[in-house]
């Protein structure tokens, strides 16, 4: 997913809702199964901008565009990250919800298992266009691998390093890291003075699982075995997640204040010149919000330990993203049919994509030369060649909630000067996948 706030809901009560929605139905007034009107659509967006006011400037004139092809009025409402998990598992429960929506990929398998969304076999794949006209990396994100996806790709993202030039400049260093280890001794130069070397989110459970996912995968772990039991506490896991932690408890790259940081405060301290360097999901437009011009940062793909970015061991980035899905109880499938078609057409897709800084998941549109910059260069390799889905299960937001949770009690106690050791860190995991079994 992108823009990532740490979803409100707890692990019991994901686990319940889930559960309840493959009920779905309702007709209670404003929800999906309420609105039988072919002229109009509700549709919750994400917040992909900077915020909530610059993402309705950007799909305003859209939605008045799509109403003038069709007919058909959106009834737009952008949704903070912090309450779109929650708002989501409410309407699949109630039946309160909109005809479309945006969702985080990572949750496409947790709200497939449910049973609210329209899965989008070959018929509904048809009426936008075709399967294949979306990159292969991006329907990989869409739900299970052994059933029709859950959602439509509609914007792509990956993990990428970025870094503060100037920063560089006056500590000596040439250029961004290539490895873990070039990281942590760039980073003992850069933090100095009361600036640090690299910004982590400690507090947002869905930061966590994004970075100690690509640190698994580069150590051979998985986070869930083949049958898509959960594995937290295997020797793979419990290495990528002290690696991560260590960066503030050993190696001291990451000012402690970070741990309770998860509203994207890194990203500020970053365009103040706090911070050098930040793991983000394309940031471009944010750093512009915040002031920073283009020419004072710079993007190279997040490390790895061999220096090479690529698959398997040398994974560098989770498949990010947000996606498009059509609750299943609408009263009105064919407009929602329509808007889906509209939204991922190749011209939108440019324009859309162009406005947030991401990476269109259509083929077509990708080949624009609006997204051959630096920085979407950097994000359109990691995903072709370097990027890996997170898994794709139905646990998977209890995976986020539960191990994320880990994660931040252990940067908590890093940042107390409290000893972060291999045995607290599988001590934390194996209670979150206790955690898990009890759900």
């Amino acid at each position: 997913m992108s823009r990532f706030r740490a979803p409100a809901a707890g692990a019991a009560t994901l686990a319940l809702a889930l559960a309840a929605s493959a009920c779905g139905g309702g007709t209670s007034t404003g929800g999906a199964g309420s609105n039988d009107s072919p002229k109009t659509l509700t549709y919750w967006a994400s917040n992909q901008g900077p915020n909530l006011a610059a993402d309705k400037k950007i799909l305003g004139p859209e939605l008045d565009k799509f109403e003038k092809q069709t007919g058909i009025k959106v009834k737009l409402e952008v949704i903070p990250w912090s309450e779109l998990l929650t708002r989501i598992l409410t309407a699949t429960t109630s039946g309160q919800g909109p005809d479309v929506l945006n969702i985080g990929n990572t949750w496409s398998a947790s709200l497939q298992a449910g049973g609210a969304l329209l899965p989008w076999d070959e018929k509904n794949f048809a009426k936008i266009g075709g399967k294949d006209r979306f990159v292969e990396s991006a329907l990989g994100s869409a739900g299970a691998p052994d059933k029709d996806p859950a959602a439509v790709p509609l914007y792509s993202m990956a993990y990428a390093l970025y870094y503060n030039k100037k920063m560089f400049a006056e500590a000596g260093i040439d250029g961004p890291p290539a490895t873990w280890d070039e990281l942590v001794a760039d980073g003992k130069k850069l933090s100095k003075d009361g600036n640090w070397a690299l910004g982590a989110e400690g507090a947002n459970l869905a930061n966590n699982i994004h970075q100690i996912f690509v640190l698994g995968k580069q150590h051979g772990a998985d986070f869930f075995t083949a049958d898509g039991k959960p594995d937290f506490t295997s020797d793979g896991a419990v290495t990528a997640v002290q690696q991560y932690v260590d960066l503030m408890a050993k190696d001291k790259v990451i000012a402690p204040g970070n741990a309770e940081y998860a509203q994207n405060q890194s990203l500020s301290d970053f365009a103040k010149d706090k911070t050098a360097m930040v793991l983000w999901q394309a940031a471009a437009t944010t750093f512009k919000s915040q002031g920073m011009s283009d020419k004072e940062w710079g993007v190279a793909p997040v490390p790895v330990a061999s220096g090479a970015p690529g698959q398997g061991k040398a994974t560098n980035s989770m498949v990010a993203g947000i996606n498009m899905a059509v609750f299943k109880n609408t009263k009105n499938i064919d407009g929602s049919l329509k808007f889906v078609k509209f939204m991922t057409s190749d011209a939108e897709q440019k324009i859309l994509c162009a406005a947030y800084g991401s990476v269109p998941p259509v083929k077509a549109a990708q080949q624009d030369p609006a997204f051959d910059r630096p920085e979407l260069k950097v994000l359109r390799d990691t995903l072709a060649k370097s990027a890996a889905p997170l898994p794709q299960v139905p646990d998977e937001s209890q995976f986020e909630t539960a191990v994320g949770t880990a994660v931040k009690n252990l940067f908590a106690n890093a940042a107390a000067g409290r000893e972060v050791t291999t045995a607290s860190v599988k001590a934390e995991l194996a209670k979150a996948q206790q955690q898990m079994s009890q759900q």
